[in-house]
């Protein structure tokens, strides 16, 4: 998440969103989320959509028609994601 963080205002330039996903309760992300000066969503699961997506440290791109265009178990190189996204 904080590689994600590091590099948000890439990511914004290219239009894209970061959001982060997890079981964990809504009191554990915002602390998660101040802990780590997070400044992108981090969503409740209720299990529909690990359901969807499984579950685990996934990276999904997913265009704006809700393609999904790449799948990187682990974290991805940031560099390589967005040459990926400003390929779309």
């Amino acid at each position: 998440m904080k590689a994600f963080q590091s590099d948000i205002s890439d990511f914004a330039k290219l239009d894209a969103q970061v959001l982060g996903v997890s079981a964990d309760t809504l009191e554990t992300h915002q602390e998660f989320a101040a802990e780590l000066n997070l400044s992108f969503p981090l969503l409740v699961d209720d299990g529909s959509i690990s359901a969807k997506y499984g579950s685990g440290r996934v990276t999904y791109l997913i265009d704006r028609t809700a393609v999904i265009r790449m799948i990187c178990e682990g974290m991805p190189d940031n560099a390589a994601l967005a040459g990926e996204i400003s390929k779309l």
